[in-house]
């Protein structure tokens, strides 16, 4: 599962460089965000602006991944595919989620 993350202050942004997080990948995404967020931060950015299909397992692994931050950690998403904001509309996790709708610009790793 190929994942970066660069640290913004207090802000984690993790960019998902894969165009599926699926039952064939999930677990990888899990284990994979457990070892990126063990790095100190108030907040975690997913940009998700790669993944252009997202199925029950990968919604559940974005949800284990919100739940092993607990509750002072908060899991944001951002730039979602229409596909895979479909996903989180039709389970309403688009009311559990902040969703940006793109990365912001200051956000994005330069190069």
């Amino acid at each position: 599962m190929n994942l970066t993350a660069n640290l913004h202050t207090d802000l984690l942004v993790v960019t998902c460089h894969e165009n599926r997080i699926d039952s064939a990948s999930a677990i990888q995404f899990k284990e994979r965000m457990r070892d990126i967020t063990e790095t100190p931060s108030a907040r975690v950015m997913l940009d998700l602006s790669n993944v252009a299909f997202l199925d029950s397992s990968g919604l559940g692994a974005v949800v284990a991944v919100m739940k092993l931050l607990g509750p002072d950690r908060k899991l944001e998403l951002a730039g979602l595919t229409p596909t895979v904001a479909k996903v989180f509309r039709l389970t309403r996790m688009d009311t559990v989620f902040t969703i940006h709708a793109t990365l912001p610009d200051n956000l994005r790793k330069a190069g």
